[in-house]
């Protein structure tokens, strides 16, 4: 018992498992042919037509059948009746005068009256009934007065239409037996005999085996021919399908190639059918888009030409004036006060013409493409302090601390020193100036693929929609706002361009009255993308004045001084 239940227990498993794999392969099947279904018109047009056309095939069928069978039938019933009454008048003549006879004369008569029958039917011809088994009937014979007595193959036929018959009416009806383990159909035609003095029946059975083989064999043609039908439509449909969708298919590629850069890409134009206008007009776009890049590219290089060389060429003067600014501002104490704080001026407004020329220089570089990154592994953090330490004393002036979050973990990154130093300080700077004497704060994280960096302060912030503009060369978003750090308007267009010849990031997110943060994401090696960055954006403490009240706001973000007479830790205040 114990083992006849293992085994049971196996076979379940087992039926199981197959089961589970047979609905594996059922999901696959799918999910092949749903996405087969989405990308290729090619088969979604071949299968949508194979099976419009198997409806209509197979309603054609049903009705095509349907007309063979009730012809074939029509035509064997009026054959049938026809014959049931020309033998009735043979039957009828060889019975006259029956209904005196006893039992066993009364039987012999109906045996003599069938053998007359048979020899009669197989002497015509020209009868399309076919052959026949006939049958006698006598009302009256019977075990009772109601009971008839049959002579001839058959003991009995149906009640319902021995009861037509019966009331002197010839009738028919299709009946089914079973004979030897098979099943034959019927037609039974039945006419009444009016020749004795007791109620007689004749009863034809015509069998409709040939029938029956004739409406098998149309079906099975009808299934044939419908298959076959089928796979030619399929064939036909994906033949005329293809040529409409190989051109739509080549212009495709030919799209991706132009998208790609390869602008000489055109398509093959061959005959004048809508297909060809289409290559035409395809080609006649492409090559104005090809003329319309190739001018802009001409145009940007014209232009960088134009900022590159004037920048070359102001240095030269800019130096000149430089020396004799250097030589005024030298001397200041020796001029009236008015004169010393225009030499001043003078001095200042060189500083930040000399920087303008530097960032567009580097501008036109990296527009012109001819940048390289002199990337190394090394630590982030070290960059970061430098960068702090540099704007040290412009934030000092401002009246803001600027503190320094730097993890426990190593930093080390592929990155060019020099360049990430330098979004850092634009950065820093950018933030200073807007800080409004509030503090500013930069964050180091890192993770397994990336290293971001975050610079927040708690300033005017940004309002909706500035966040893309700000990286914007020379935007401002306060024209009448005046800058504390003299800056070119360049910084942070040069520090997207950095971020991004690291294969990095740099965006940025504010609201007004509640500060702004940028942060910068840098893969820790190139070539391997960034999974996730480190840090969020918008950061942590932002608050959001749409969800948030006031009061509600007051008690999530911490005051300045609270920051300032309590740093974190880990944190390293520089400025003030």
């Amino acid at each position: 018992m114990t083992g006849f239940a293992g085994r049971l227990r196996a076979a379940v498993r087992a039926a199981a498992r197959l089961s589970g794999r047979v609905v594996v392969f059922a999901r696959r099947r799918a999910v092949a042919f749903n996405e087969l279904w989405k990308h290729s018109l090619q088969f979604r047009v071949t299968i949508s037509t194979l099976a419009l056309s198997s409806a209509v095939v197979f309603v054609l069928g049903m009705v095509l059948q349907n007309q063979i069978t009730e012809r074939l039938l029509d035509t064997k019933r009026r054959a049938a009746i026809e014959q049931t009454q020309a033998l009735a008048d043979t039957a009828a003549r060889e019975l006259v005068g029956v209904g005196g006879e006893s039992a066993d004369a009364l039987h012999t008569r109906l045996q003599n009256a069938l053998k007359k029958i048979s020899t009669t039917s197989s002497s015509r011809a020209g009868s399309t009934a076919g052959t026949f088994d006939p049958v006698l009937a006598s009302v009256g014979r019977g075990q009772s007065d109601t009971d008839p007595v049959f002579v001839g193959p058959f003991g009995s036929v149906p009640e319902r239409l021995r009861q037509f018959v019966e009331a002197d009416h010839l009738a028919r009806l299709e009946h089914t037996v079973d004979e030897n383990g098979a099943r034959t159909t019927y037609l039974i035609v039945g006419t009444p005999l009016l020749s004795g003095t007791s109620p007689l029946q004749l009863y034809l059975l015509f069998p409709l085996t040939s029938e029956q083989t004739t409406v098998s064999t149309v079906q099975n043609t009808l299934f044939v021919a419908g298959i076959v039908l089928l796979l030619l439509l399929a064939g036909i449909t994906n033949l005329v399908v293809r040529q409409v969708v190989r051109p739509v298919r080549q212009a495709v590629a030919a799209a991706e190639q132009f998208a790609g850069g390869d602008l000489d890409q055109r398509l093959a134009v061959v005959g004048e059918d809508d297909l060809a206008k289409l290559a035409v007009s395809y080609n006649s776009m492409a090559a104005s888009i090809q003329n319309q890049i190739r001018q802009l590219e001409e145009f940007g290089g014209l232009q960088r030409r134009f900022t590159s060389d004037v920048s070359h060429e102001l240095r030269t003067p800019l130096t000149t004036v430089r020396m004799a600014a250097d030589v005024l501002h030298a001397s200041r104490e020796q001029f009236p006060p008015g004169l010393a704080r225009s030499t001043e001026l003078l001095v200042d407004e060189l500083d930040r013409f000399e920087a303008l020329l530097g960032d567009l220089l580097e501008i036109s570089r990296l527009d012109a493409g001819v940048e390289e990154l002199s990337a190394e592994y090394i630590d982030v953090r070290p960059i970061a302090t430098r960068a702090v330490e540099q704007v040290r004393v412009l934030a000092g002036t401002a009246g803001s601390a600027v503190e320094l979050v730097l993890p426990d973990e190593d930093t080390s990154a592929d990155v060019d020193a020099r360049r990430i130093e330098r979004i850092l300080r634009n950065l820093l700077a950018n933030a200073v100036d807007h800080s409004e004497g509030k503090p500013v704060v930069l964050t180091v994280a890192v993770n397994e693929t990336a290293v971001a960096i975050t610079v927040r302060d708690y300033g005017v912030g940004l309002r909706a929609g500035e966040a893309e503009l700000v990286f914007n060369r020379f935007w401002r978003a306060d024209p009448s706002r005046n800058r504390r750090t003299g800056g070119t308007g360049l910084g942070l267009a040069i520090s997207q361009e950095d971020a991004r010849l690291h294969g990095g990031v740099l965006d940025a997110w504010g609201e007004p009255g509640h500060g702004a943060c940028f942060r910068l994401v840098v893969p820790r090696r190139q070539g391997v993308p960034i999974a996730d960055s480190p840090l969020v954006l918008p950061p942590p403490d932002a608050v959001s004045e749409i969800t948030l009240s006031p009061s509600s706001v007051a008690e999530l973000q911490p005051a300045p001084e609270a920051i300032l007479a309590d740093p974190a830790p880990d944190r390293e205040e520089v400025g003030q």
